[in-house]
């Protein structure tokens, strides 16, 4: 089956996606707390503009307002009856923005983690989140989404529920995990064990990789770490825009749109095909990735140490898999965010 992301990867040398959900969001007066889920339903045009502002900044694929739209989260804010119905209206305004624009535009439909722990530690069975994903990416699907995208997985167990409820229904899929303690996901996954698990499910992904995570230079080393693998699925970077910071009771992200031009220039030659930002990642941000990815010739792929001299100190000596050798860290490197 043939759809809109392979056949743009076939023909594309790099795609590049969009940019943060929340951030946005909460500059457009979403509240901490509140689902911005809801949204999709009561703000509208907000939302709209969350995904003509990806596409006006040059991304050639944007996520939907989905992230939360599954029955655990949805339930916090006594809706979990309607992760079906959100998740389609996230999908709609995302196809209307779409077919709206003057080139393809790919429109990924983002599903979150549940929120619970699987396996012997947590509560939540295999069979009732393979339920709720199936749940979203169907409505999402519904929706006119072209491909539905897991992002930000920590744990296998999920990633693998996800996988097998997006084969259920049909859906033609993408899947990132978060990088984000030493090197590894929190529940302990390295870039190595992602590439296996990848290469392990019936059903495999169009493109896998990271996003989120600490900041960019961790989610880069990561990168080469798939790339070592000898992996031949097309690889995905979404870095955070720099590190987070707290000033008068909101987080900011340092990443200026210079350094996120490096970063995606760094990434697309480290291996990655698609590449976007995550946290903090503004429309400022991605014009700067386009211009400096359709204006600096593809070189080699870089160095650890070139990394930290552009991007920074990574934030843990490991890379998870104790393979490397050990890296610079953050405390005794300059950022230029």
């Amino acid at each position: 089956m043939t759809n809109a992301l392979s056949r743009a990867l076939e023909t594309r040398d790099w795609l590049l996606a969009d940019g943060a959900t929340g951030t946005n969001l909460f500059n457009m007066g979403l509240q901490s707390g509140d689902a911005p889920e809801f949204w999709n339903e009561t703000e509208q045009d907000k939302i709209r503009a969350l995904y003509r502002g990806a596409v006006d900044a040059g991304s050639d694929l944007f996520l939907t307002n989905s992230f939360g739209a599954n029955a655990s989260r949805l339930k916090l804010h006594d809706a979990g009856h309607r992760a079906y119905e959100l998740s389609k209206l996230a999908a709609e305004l995302g196809r209307e923005v779409a077919d709206a624009a003057n080139r393809e535009i790919i429109v990924a439909g983002s599903v979150g983690p549940t929120g619970e722990i699987m396996g012997e530690a947590g509560s939540l069975s295999h069979e009732s989140a393979v339920e709720m994903f199936e749940e979203t990416a169907k409505g999402l699907m519904d929706g006119g989404a072209d491909v539905v995208w897991v992002e930000t997985i920590s744990a296998p167990e999920e990633f693998r529920a996800a996988a097998e409820a997006f084969a259920n229904v049909g859906a033609p899929w993408c899947g990132t995990m978060s990088f984000d303690t030493a090197g590894r996901t929190m529940m302990g996954l390295t870039s190595a064990q992602m590439v296996q698990l990848v290469d392990s499910l019936p059903n495999t992904p169009i493109a896998f990789g990271a996003n989120c995570g600490v900041g960019a230079s961790d989610l880069l080393r990561t990168i080469k770490g798939f790339v070592a693998q000898g992996t031949q699925t097309p690889i995905i970077a979404k870095g955070n825009a720099g590190i987070p910071k707290y000033h008068d009771g909101h987080i900011h992200y340092d990443g200026t749109p210079e350094l996120m031009g490096e970063y995606a220039v760094l990434a697309r030659n480290a291996g990655a095909k698609i590449i976007g930002g995550c946290c903090g990642t503004m429309p400022n941000h991605l014009r700067a990735m386009r211009e400096a990815l359709e204006n600096t010739p593809k070189g080699d792929s870089p160095t650890l140490e070139l990394i930290t001299e552009k991007m920074g100190g990574f934030s843990s000596e490991s890379d998870g898999t104790d393979a490397g050798g050990a890296a610079p860290s953050r405390k005794n490197k300059r950022r230029r965010g």
